[in-house]
């Protein structure tokens, strides 16, 4: 292959195909020479200089070059590690803003920059082009036809955690060809679930080309969940039914079938570190290009990384081609890809200036400016493993969080531990004990008990151990602090008495989840008893543990989930835009909302502070929402009254008085299979008692008068 280049254009960075030939542009501080790397059909090498420089980005056009052109660099410049500096033309390095990715990662020792039996000697000159991924040029052109953005309020949105393969690759009813693929998620009958369900946006787990670390490929394992990004502009491709270039345009009629159903599109996104690691781990891109740069280096010796994430290194945030990097990554995702939001991995990691997380970082300023990502759904970890780490209501006001009090206290009070009321209190009414000082709403709780990482539901009251010894660890890996309880019996059993209590857990727990102010996040098949036999941490584990198992699913539990989700639809006083206030509504003897004893009483301050006390009622009065609609007209709902009884025996309920309502009907009860409907519905006169078996809810609605 013979090409000239021609000048050029230094923006926007990356691979841009325009219908005539391709523009190539790359940033590197410390580059004295960039080759571009074209490879053909038969994997043939064609190298050429980057003619010009500016202001340190390097680029060039190729006419004719298009979609589909296989394409890495080559880098020149100094490799001092003792420097921080680990330019070395013999790797071939992926373009961190490449739209593809294409190949596999096969760990040869000519994939790092030293040699192994001497990692602080002589830089490693072995050519790495035969070990690693090509970068691909993608065609930008989609035709997206009338599609926009569904824009769910976030106080109506349903969140679904999901994995890409993990969803389709066990389902009858999807095409093989099309299993664990983009077009596999968004068959109809992925979407008939998911809309049946109730759900209104699927977080998908990491999507951006990931690669698996060295020690899991040993292990004969890979990295499943995806948390270990090397290209943040393009799709993974191993999602794909076709080849890698294909997978834009998959993931693009992906997105757009989904917003068909009014079904938003959230990725889980992994800007806090990359798949180089540490000083020992492969140069495969950012290291080779311009390590001081993109990485944050230990000041004193930047041989070494900072290492927030536990993964070996951490993003270089106080550096301006950095932050462009993740802002064009972001802008991308909305503008070409058109997804809705994102959920920001180890996100206490952005926020490190220089050691301390500052909830006002550059990062977040840029972010908050931005006309395109300012508007779009924006969902923290809000952690890292850094020390200060813990972040949780300490993010900027337009953000909401994974609330990991939330996750915490209800895994505890439906476990039974004590003292447990006051911040089941806080939890159930959207912690505003955490959002509301910085004027946040309801919203800004992201409520969940179970996610990824950690146990499925069924898991969470099947299990009082980890069972991870499939991930070669020894069961030292995953958390030991999982909260959760078996209900009598570790693991499998056949005893009907725990089987029914650990159903009945299930749909407490559920219950909870979506009757709490907030919003829900609900676990990929947690509605149908999935389970992963108690592994807390299959992150490794692309099979048939962490893949759906829709042939073993209880469609008892799905059924009272989608009536649940219903219930919190067809209701506002599940999802108030506001604050409950405590107080009497104006011309109305009942609060917003009032706390109740199992005998009908306003709970005192005694009797929050009960060590024992594990059961109470929740009135939530349906004429005290305080927020308009988007019309600006009040919201007005029927009066719910809620009985917890957490504790480990029957107990005796008795209801308030008609102040707050006259009549009730029961519309939930835990401890049946199925939701009562119609004349078969219990009818309970105020003042009435009514028996609430060991660790059940039962949600009563007001009769109108």
């Amino acid at each position: 292959m013979t090409i000239k280049l021609w000048p050029g254009q230094a923006y926007p960075l990356g691979a841009t195909y325009d219908g005539f030939g391709t523009n190539f542009s790359i940033f590197s501080e410390v580059a004295e020479r960039v080759e571009l790397c074209l490879f053909d059909a038969d994997d043939h090498e064609t190298r050429v200089d980057l003619p010009e420089v500016t202001g340190f980005v390097w680029h060039g056009f190729a006419p004719n070059i298009g979609p589909g052109q296989r394409y890495g660099y080559r880098v020149h410049g100094p490799y001092d590690p003792a420097q921080g500096l680990r330019c070395n033309p013999a790797k071939l390095l992926i373009d961190p803003y490449a739209k593809a990715v294409d190949g596999e990662l096969d760990w040869a020792e000519a994939v790092f920059g030293y040699h192994f039996d001497d990692p602080d000697g002589a830089m490693n000159e072995l050519d790495s082009a035969g070990h690693v991924p090509r970068s691909v040029v993608a065609n930008p052109f989609f035709d997206w036809g009338e599609d926009r953005h569904p824009r769910k309020p976030m106080h109506e949105t349903i969140i679904y955690e999901a994995h890409v393969k993990g969803m389709t690759m066990l389902h009858p009813d999807v095409p093989e060809e099309l299993r664990g693929t983009y077009a596999g998620l968004s068959h109809p009958v992925i979407i008939d679930h998911l809309t049946s369900l109730g759900v209104t946006a699927i977080e998908l787990l990491p999507i951006h080309r990931f690669v698996s670390e060295h020690d899991l490929v040993k292990r004969g394992l890979s990295n499943y969940w995806g948390y270990n990004s090397i290209a943040y502009l393009a799709p993974h491709d191993d999602y794909a039914s076709g080849p890698a270039e294909q997978a834009v345009t998959e993931f693009k009629q992906m997105v757009k079938t989904f917003h068909i159903a009014g079904i938003e599109v959230i990725l889980d996104v992994v800007y806090n570190h990359t798949a180089e690691g540490n000083n020992l781990g492969p140069t495969l891109s950012l290291k080779g290009i311009d390590n001081h740069a993109y990485y944050r280096l230990v000041d004193d010796d930047p041989r070494y990384y900072m290492d927030y994430t536990g993964t070996g290194n951490s993003m270089n945030m106080r550096h301006p081609h950095v932050l462009q990097l993740i802002m064009d990554s972001l802008r991308y995702w909305v503008n070409e890809m058109h997804v809705d939001g994102f959920r920001f991995d180890l996100a206490s990691t952005l926020a490190r200036e220089l050691h301390d997380v500052d909830r006002l970082s550059t990062f977040f300023e840029v972010i908050q400016q931005d006309p395109i990502i300012s508007q779009v759904k924006l969902i923290a970890e809000p952690w890292d493993v850094g020390e200060g780490g813990y972040q949780v209501g300490n993010f900027p006001p337009q953000w909401s969080e994974w609330n990991g009090k939330y996750r915490d206290t209800i895994r505890d009070y439906w476990r039974g531990e004590p003292a447990t009321l006051p911040e089941f209190g806080n939890r159930f009414t959207g912690s505003s004990d955490l959002y509301e000082s910085d004027t946040r709403r309801p919203s800004a709780s992201i409520n969940f008990v179970t996610a990824h990482d950690g146990f499925t539901l069924r898991d969470l009251v099947s299990y009082n151990e980890k069972h991870n010894e499939e991930n070669g660890e020894d069961n030292d890996d995953g958390a030991d602090d999982n909260r959760s309880w078996n209900s009598g019996a570790e693991g499998p059993t056949d005893d009907p008495e725990v089987l029914a209590r650990r159903a009945r857990q299930q749909r407490n727990i559920l219950t909870t989840l979506f009757l709490s102010q907030g919003v829900p996040m609900l676990l990929g098949g947690d509605e149908f008893s999935r389970t992963q036999h108690g592994n807390n941490n299959a992150y490794c584990q692309d099979n048939e543990l962490s893949w759906f198992r829709w042939d073993e699913a209880d469609e008892e539990l799905q059924t009272f989930t989608r009536q649940l989700i219903s219930l919190r639809r067809d209701h506002p006083v599940f999802r108030r835009r506001r604050w409950f206030e405590g107080r009497p509504i104006k011309g109305d003897d009942a609060h917003d909302i009032a706390w109740l004893t199992p005998e009908g009483e306003v709970m005192s301050d005694e009797n929050w502070q009960e060590n024992f006390a594990r059961s109470l009622q929740v009135f939530l009065n349906g004429h005290g929402i305080a927020s308009p609609d988007e019309r600006g007209e009040r919201v007005t709902d029927d009066s719910f009254l809620i009985l917890f009884n957490g504790h480990h025996d029957v107990l005796e309920f008795t209801l308030p008085d008609d102040s707050m309502a006259p009549q009730w009907v029961v519309v939930l009860d835990t401890a049946l299979v199925t939701l009562p409907s119609g004349d078969e519905r219990e009818l309970l006169a105020a003042g009435a008692t009514r028996k609430l078996p060991d660790r059940s809810v039962v949600v009563l609605q007001e009769v109108p008068a």
